[in-house]
């Protein structure tokens, strides 16, 4: 085909350029990483390196990011919405930056009522973490796997991808850098690379600078890109005062369902983390077990909560209905719990495994004031018991059928 021809003969226009023997394959794969992310090559993968399943690599992956996508969409429009809406509430006309001097060349305008000029504004923010991210990320996926002389796969293009999705619109890029270098080097290349991790690198640098920089993850002042601006999220509301908190705040349950509320970029919005869950259960990507294990334990453990009631506490009283669509519960449920890497793989497994991520998400928002979040703990917790669940499944599997043959 003409476009490998071309890619062939840069090849070969550069090869003098490296001395040791070998090199030049090696950096070719990152060609060939880009190559063949739209094409299907001569041989696909049928077993490692995600070893838990035989479907090919990349098609996997690409499923992956199809399916986040209207997630990562949404994120452009909400963050611009929040942000002009903030703009306009505080009685500016305009905002102050290079993003401010984009949007007045081009002439979008800071409307909240547009949806171009909201997506505009919002991919200001939104694509900027999004490319530092793949270019610190992607500068460590190669490295490790030029002194390896690993194959470049394309798992790292879902981490980028998830992991941007995860943090504020007002963070610094530089913690962005930080942030994904530390999921990508802890989180999986120190364990072997793809398919060899045992916890999800997205929300291993996620977790590191919810830790290490608190202040630009969490609070009341990080959500909308706007100075001075401050405003809680859904969650710190009901953790002071319930459902009445949020309600007063000016947020509906169906506000919460469609995006419309403050919190990290992916995560808010509810029905395009479940138009994600939809294709990833159609295309069998995904395991709905362990999608309906994190529902069950969620429902069973915040009606139990509702059971008990509290006289100090109002999120005893948080219906579970309200669970699904605060904070990045649907997100972590569909995109994160599912990971065919750090997850169960035994079908009684997934269940018990999602069940443990829907308890402990609801255990730590409803008994940690501290930390209303909950979901990303949560997985990770279950990360590290997910190998331990499918051992204890598979000896329950081998002392049945002992006793059915000796019967």
């Amino acid at each position: 085909m003409a476009h490998r021809d071309k890619m062939r003969h840069f090849l070969d226009r550069i090869e003098p350029v490296f001395s040791r023997g070998g090199a030049l394959e090696r950096y070719g794969a990152v060609f060939e990483m880009v190559d063949t992310f739209l094409y299907t090559p001569a041989d696909v993968t049928t077993g490692a390196p995600h070893v838990r399943d035989a479907i090919d690599l990349k098609r996997l992956m690409i499923a992956v990011v199809l399916a986040a996508t209207p997630c990562f969409l949404m994120a452009m429009y909400m963050v611009g919405h929040e942000t002009n809406a903030a703009l306009a509430a505080a009685g500016m006309d305009a905002a102050n930056g290079w993003r401010a001097a984009i949007i007045e060349r081009l002439g979008i305008g800071f409307d909240a009522a547009s949806v171009w000029a909201c997506i505009a504004h919002g991919a200001l923010y939104v694509l900027p973490i999004y490319i530092v991210t793949l270019a610190a990320g992607g500068f460590w996926e190669v490295l490790f796997s030029l002194v390896r002389n690993h194959e470049i796969n394309e798992g790292f293009f879902v981490t980028s991808l998830l992991f941007t999705l995860t943090l504020p619109a007002s963070i610094p890029l530089w913690q962005v850098a930080i942030g994904i270098s530390f999921g990508v080097v802890i989180g999986k290349e120190v364990f072997g690379g793809t398919g060899k991790n045992v916890l999800n690198p997205a929300l291993v640098g996620r977790a590191f600078l919810f830790f290490a920089y608190p202040a630009h993850m969490s609070g009341g002042a990080v959500w909308v890109p706007v100075d001075g601006y401050s405003g809680a999220t859904a969650l710190h509301l009901a953790a002071g005062g319930g459902v009445e908190a949020i309600l007063l705040g000016g947020m509906t349950w169906m506000d919460a369902f469609l995006g419309n509320i403050q919190g990290s970029l992916g995560e808010t919005s509810t029905l395009a983390c479940l138009f994600g869950a939809a294709f990833l259960v159609f295309a069998r990507i995904a395991s709905w077990r362990i999608m309906a294990g994190v529902m069950l334990g969620m429902v069973g453990t915040s009606l139990l909560f509702n059971l008990i009631g509290s006289e100090t506490n109002p999120m005893f009283a948080l219906p579970w209905y309200w669970h699904l669509v605060l904070g990045g519960y649907a997100f972590g449920m569909v995109f994160m719990a599912t990971d065919p890497v750090t997850a169960s793989m035994t079908d009684t497994g997934r269940w018990i495994y999602g069940a443990l991520i829907g308890v402990m998400v609801t255990l730590i928002r409803v008994l940690n004031p501290g930390y209303p979040e909950g979901m990303m703990l949560a997985i990770l917790f279950a990360n590290v018991f997910a190998s331990l669940i499918d051992w204890f499944v598979v000896q329950a599997n081998i002392r049945r059928r002992v006793k059915r043959n000796a019967a």
